[in-house]
């Protein structure tokens, strides 16, 4: 590999480094080159790419991609796998594929977050549920209340229509509209006054003007 390979490489690495969300490395010796594709295929899934390259490019990568605390790691033979999607998923499968082989391909720690792990870290993060698992339990136990929720409400309405429909049935809403009588101001003319109270005004003041005049014959008489 001469220089400008070498360069081309590092390059790769400290983009590989500074775009993945977890980087584990591992110990591959004893793997075979069949193993190795098997396991690089069943990482696709998680979005994760298992490279293999020598510790003093992976180190030039390190210091370009301003990951240094992943140098500790780059002792002997060691693979890094770069994952860019699901890291319980992808640490899963290579916890897994490191049991069925049975000696070859062991933890030796990682970055995630920024914090470098120890291989009984990674082994922990292998043992938890994959993302998605996880968010279907979320949504599980957030929708199981919601359901019971929306039954109540739905009781609840239900209750309050058929009481509304015996309140109906009952006569006591939709009645007729009430009447109220308001008495006249004080102060206002006849014409505002009842029919009554108008007839009695106008008898009254003609008996005054009888009163005030008498015209009896005897008294045409003596005028005459």
């Amino acid at each position: 590999m001469n220089r400008e390979e070498k360069a081309a490489v590092i390059d790769r690495i400290a983009d590989e480094l500074g775009s993945s969300e977890a980087i584990i490395a591992l110990d591959y010796r004893g793997i075979t080159v069949a193993q190795t594709a098997e396991l690089r295929e069943k990482l696709r899934a998680s979005s994760t790419r298992l490279q293999v390259t020598k510790n003093s490019l992976s180190e030039r990568a390190a210091d370009k991609a301003g990951m240094a605390e992943i140098k500790p790691l780059l002792v002997g033979p060691t693979a890094l796998a770069f994952v860019k999607g699901d890291a319980a998923a992808a640490a899963k499968v290579l916890s897994d594929t490191a049991r069925a082989l049975r000696g070859p391909l062991q933890f030796k720690g990682g970055v995630l977050g920024g914090a470098l792990l120890g291989p009984a870290e990674v082994e922990a993060i292998a043992k938890l549920p994959s993302r998605d698992v996880l968010h279907a339990q979320l949504v599980g136990t957030v929708a199981a209340p919601l359901s019971g929720l929306a039954r109540t409400l739905n009781a609840l309405i239900a209750g309050i229509a058929v009481q509304l429909g015996q309140i109906r049935d009952k006569g006591l809403v939709g009645g007729g509209v009430s009447t109220v009588e308001v008495a006249p101001e004080a102060g206002t003319g006849a014409a505002e006054s009842p029919e009554g109270e108008t007839q009695e005004v106008e008898s009254s003041a003609t008996e005054n003007a009888e009163g005030e005049n008498p015209q009896t014959p005897e008294a045409e008489q003596a005028d005459s």
